[in-house]
C-alpha cells in the first residue's frame, strides 16, 4: 500500500517518516502480507515536498495527478481550512478505489462530498498527540491512541493497519467527533490555559516569570505522572477531594474575572471525581458554594 500526502507540514513530516521507520515491523508482524510504503509528497511549497521528501527518503510528485495515479491511500495533511479545497482539486481526477484521508482531530469524513461518486472511500484519521516538530515529533507517536472514523467498507481494516504499527486504534463514529476533540482539548490545550493562570497568580505573588515557571513545574508533572498511572480519582488530592469548604470559600474571595470562573468551573467538575473516591461523603455544601447559592462569607 503506498501512501502519497498531499501536504508538507507538522503532520505530513511526523506521519511520513514514522510509516517510513516502521516499514520493516509491518513486514514483519504480517509475515509479508502487508507493506506499507511512503510514495512521496506533493504540496503547493516546492521546497516544502523536497524537505519532506529528504526526511522520509521518499519523491516529490510534479502533480496532484501523478500522486493520485501512483498512492492507493491519499493523505490530505493539510491545515483544516484548506481541506475542502485540496478536495475538491482532486475529486474529479482517476481516484476510483483510492482511500483518501485528513488528520483533523474536529472534521469528519464528510468534508469529502461527493466521494462515492468518485469510487472512493473517505476518513478522518487523527491521534491524540500534539505534534508540535516537523523533525521530532515522529520519535513520540509510538505511545499516541489514534481514532478512524468513515466509510465502514475499510474502517476496521485501517484500524488494524494503525494496531500492525503499534499503537492503540479505536473507530467512532461521525457524529462524535467534535465531542471526541474537545476530550482532547480538555486533556491539552485547557490545561495549559490553567498552568498559565497558575503562573499569573504566583506573578502576583511576588515571583519573577522564571520562578514562577520553575516552581510550578514539580507540582505539575508530578500531579500529571500520578492522574496517568492511577487515574484521575484515585491521584485527586486537594481541597475539593478533602470538601475543605473554608479553603475553598478564601480562593475564590481573593480571585475574580476569569481567574474566578476558572476556578469554580473546574472545582465543580472536580467535584464527580472526588464523590467518586469518597462516596460516604458530602459535598452539598461545597457544590453550592461553587454554584453561588451557598454563603461565601468568611
Amino acid at each position: 500500500m503506498r501512501i502519497g500526502f498531499i501536504g508538507a507540514g507538522k503532520v505530513g513530516f511526523t506521519f511520513g517518516r514514522y510509516i517510513a521507520e516502521k516499514r520493516e515491523l509491518v513486514r514483519e508482524k504480517t509475515d509479508g502480507a502487508l507493506c506499507l510504503e511512503v510514495g512521496g509528497y506533493f504540496s503547493a511549497s516546492r521546497q516544502s515536498a523536497e524537505l519532506a521528501a529528504e526526511f522520509t527518503e521518499t519523491c516529490v510528485y510534479d502533480s496532484l495527478e501523478q500522486l493520485c495515479e501512483y498512492s492507493e491511500i491519499i493523505f490530505l495533511t493539510v491545515p483544516d481550512g484548506q481541506i475542502g479545497e485540496v478536495w475538491k482539486s482532486i475529486k474529479d481526477l482517476d481516484i476510483r478505489g483510492r482511500i483518501i484521508c485528513h488528520a483533523s482531530g474536529a472534521m469528519t469524513s464528510d468534508i469529502f462530498s461527493g466521494i462515492t461518486e468518485a469510487g472512493a472511500f473517505g476518513y478522518s484519521i487523527h491521534p491524540m498527540y500534539a505534534i508540535s516538530s516537523k523533525y521530532e515529533s515522529y520519535k513520540e507517536v509510538d505511545n499516541s491512541f489514534f481514532t478512524v472514523e468513515g466509510d465502514d467498507r475499510y474502517a476496521d481494516r485501517i484500524c488494524s493497519v494503525i494496531e500492525t504499527l503499534g499503537n492503540r486504534c479505536v473507530k467512532i463514529s461521525g457524529k462524535d467527533k467534535v465531542k471526541y476533540h474537545s476530550a482532547a482539548v480538555f486533556a491539552s490545550n485547557l490545561v495549559t490555559g490553567l498552568l498559565a493562570t497558575s503562573q499569573e497568580l504566583l506573578r502576583q505573588c511576588g515571583f519573577s516569570e522564571e520562578e514562577a515557571q520553575m516552581a510550578i513545574m514539580p507540582l505539575f508533572l508530578g500531579n500529571a505522572e500520578n492522574a496517568a498511572a492511577k487515574g484521575p480519582a484515585d491521584s485527586l488530592t486537594g481541597p475539593v477531594e478533602r470538601c475543605d469548604i473554608e479553603t475553598v470559600k478564601k480562593h475564590m474571595a481573593v480571585l475574580s474575572g476569569d481567574e474566578l470562573q476558572a476556578y469554580t468551573a473546574v472545582s465543580r467538575c472536580l467535584v464527580p471525581v472526588a464523590q467518586k473516591k469518597h462516596p460516604d461523603r458530602d459535598y452539598e455544601d461545597l457544590i453550592q458554594i461553587l454554584d453561588g447559592i451557598g454563603e461565601l462569607k468568611l
